[in-house]
């Protein structure tokens, strides 16, 4: 079993019911999913970079990821429906548990001049999303092998009603907020 969900059901759970007074356990908020974006702009005109970006998110996930594709045609950014835009990746079980750990204990403190993350970035319903700016911070990442310097998005989706109980859960998983 992956050591957050350890924690997570050994005392973080009985914190926060005490905590928010719930009347059952499974009012508890608790992780959903994990979804990892990476858009990839230049990818219209070079499919290459796709393969490439494809490969490194899936060394980080764990996981295969999938291509999105664009919806629609938009002439000013010579964009044709159906051309490859980005790739994502949603993790849930234990594998989002073992990103989440990977994240807050080893890539996030390897970020240059790391402080913490923003308390600000919940959306109003529980969900949390915070940007990388280069994928090199997880140490799964040859640097030598990288072509170039990518940034991804991870959302964090949890079943808590508001960003106060979504940023207790978060913080007891280990999630360093500064303010």
């Amino acid at each position: 079993m992956a050591r957050l969900r350890e924690v997570y059901n050994g005392t973080l759970k009985s914190e926060l019911i005490k905590k928010f007074n719930y009347k059952s356990p499974m009012e508890a908020p608790r992780l959903q999913k994990i979804v990892l974006n990476m858009g990839l702009g230049d990818a219209a005109r070079d499919s290459k970079k796709v393969t490439a970006a494809a490969v490194e998110m899936g060394i980080i996930a764990g996981q295969k990821p999938i291509v999105t594709k664009a919806r629609t045609s938009i002439a000013g950014f010579k964009l044709r429906e159906g051309m490859d835009l980005g790739i994502k990746v949603t993790l849930r079980g234990e594998q989002m548990y073992e990103f989440l750990d990977r994240l807050v204990t080893i890539a996030l403190p390897r970020v240059r001049d790391f402080r913490g993350v923003s308390a600000r970035s919940f959306d109003g319903r529980g969900n949390y999303s915070l940007g990388i700016k280069e994928q090199i911070v997880f140490p799964e990442i040859d640097y030598d092998k990288i072509d170039q310097i990518r940034g991804l998005d991870v959302v964090i989706v949890t079943t808590a009603k508001s960003n106060a109980e979504a940023q207790e859960l978060l913080k007891g998983l280990g999630m360093p907020f500064t303010n």
